[in-house]
């Protein structure tokens, strides 16, 4: 019996192995549906708790795929190229303005586009509107590290970790931004704070000379569809309208319009949507329901809380954060909020706060985490680990204590 509950453990950390080396998408498929074909012969899911499962997951997966397909061709477009541009250009080359105007953009780009574009397709361009501007491209890559994670809070469509709640949220899409709005302006005055400090050198050192370029034209079309879209997401969330629907009908338009501009092709939109990964999060979802429905379920079940004072929410939110930079923060989603969600609303969101900012403590917290490393790598800006936990250490403890303190005055 030992060695059939191991089994769920066992796939779980090949598939993270493989999310944390980052292969073909072959390779990634291929584990992914051969872990979840390991569990099914265990016995401890049923094919009924496997439909279920898919039935959760599937309009998640579905906004995923769509809204990469979005982000990718408002970067084709050169939206984030154009927002940099103009946000150096207002900076007037001072360093600390120039990390102001990144830390909000790259909020923006959260909050409205999902954390995978603000890690995968605004970091580049914030690295070379530094250089431009002869400043240390280091603060503006860490301000969109940490909004990556931090900034995620305010929108349900802002992480896959607040779509994968919101079955146990009786929360509409607005009512979800009105409760998380407050927690969010707290994080952020947090986040901005530790950050100019710990960057302190950088921002108050003089500018080299810059290089004068001119600004690239705001792509106005892809503007107005991402408005229009997250426009959409608050009308129809009352409605029962699945944010995926939204996000398919902005990704058909944004496509149409770039190939008729010949920006991209078909292919090259299939290839955006990373549909290999979407079949993996899926398989993800099949061995995280076998594991808990298996003794570590069982054991991480006893650690949670059984009320929602203070203390209960920031031991949630903890409990979550140790879950989620054990075994990234999707698969913490998985395995806690089903466990906290009996508690009420106030709990799945403090549960939120720690599958949120709380993975950004460790590059294993959240696979935004190990793309953004990857980025900057590629661009010759490999960050050190002890750059990293500087910062990580510092910033997300007292983001987090600050977020549920926040949580506990509006709930």
């Amino acid at each position: 019996m030992l060695l059939v509950d191991l089994v769920p453990l066992a796939a779980l950390l090949v598939l993270l192995a493989t999310a944390y080396a980052h292969p073909s998408a072959r390779v990634e498929l291929a584990v992914g549906l051969l872990a979840a074909a390991a569990v099914l012969p265990t016995g401890i899911v049923t094919r009924d708790d496997v439909e279920s499962t898919l039935r959760h997951l599937g309009p998640v997966v579905a906004f995923l795929v769509t809204i990469l397909i979005v982000a990718d061709v408002c970067a084709r477009a050169g939206l984030f190229a154009a927002a940099a541009a103009r946000v150096r250009a207002v900076s007037g080359g001072r360093p600390a303005l120039l990390f102001t105007g990144v830390f909000l953009l790259a909020a923006a780009i959260t909050v409205g586009l999902s954390l995978d574009a603000t890690v995968v397709l605004l970091t580049p361009v914030v690295l070379a509107a530094a250089a431009a501007a002869g400043t240390s491209r280091r603060p503006g890559a860490y301000a969109c590290l940490r909004m990556a994670n931090s900034a995620s809070l305010l929108l349900p469509v802002s992480n896959l970790t607040n779509l994968l709640a919101m079955p146990h949220l009786d929360l509409t899409f607005g009512g979800f931004a009105l409760v998380m709005g407050p927690v969010l302006a707290v994080v952020l005055v947090v986040e901005y704070a530790v950050l100019r400090l710990l960057f302190r050198r950088e921002l108050t050192a003089a500018p080299s000379p810059r290089r004068d370029e001119p600004a690239p034209e705001l792509p106005w079309v892809p503007v107005m569809v991402v408005t229009l879209m997250l426009v959409g997401f608050g009308v129809g969330s009352p409605l029962g309208v699945e944010p995926f629907w939204i996000s398919t009908a902005a990704a058909v338009a944004l496509v149409g319009w770039a190939a008729r501009r010949r920006m991209l092709t078909l292919p090259q939109a299939a290839h955006a949507a990373h549909p290999a990964f979407a079949v993996f999060v899926l398989c993800l979802g099949v061995v995280v329901a076998a594991l808990a429905e298996g003794p570590l379920g069982d054991r991480i079940a006893d650690l949670v809380p059984a009320g929602t004072s203070f203390t209960d929410l920031l031991a949630i939110a903890v409990l979550a954060t140790v879950l989620a930079n054990l075994l990234t923060n999707l698969s913490a989603t998985l395995l806690v909020v089903p466990l906290v969600a009996p508690l009420g609303e106030t709990a799945v969101l403090a549960a939120l706060l720690g599958l949120n900012i709380g993975s950004g403590l460790t590059y294993t917290g959240s696979l935004a985490n190990l793309l953004w490393r990857r980025g900057l790598v590629r661009l010759g800006e490999r960050p050190s680990m002890r750059d990293f936990h500087r910062v990580s250490l510092v910033a997300t403890p007292v983001s987090l204590v600050a977020a549920v303190a926040a949580l506990a005055l509006v709930t």
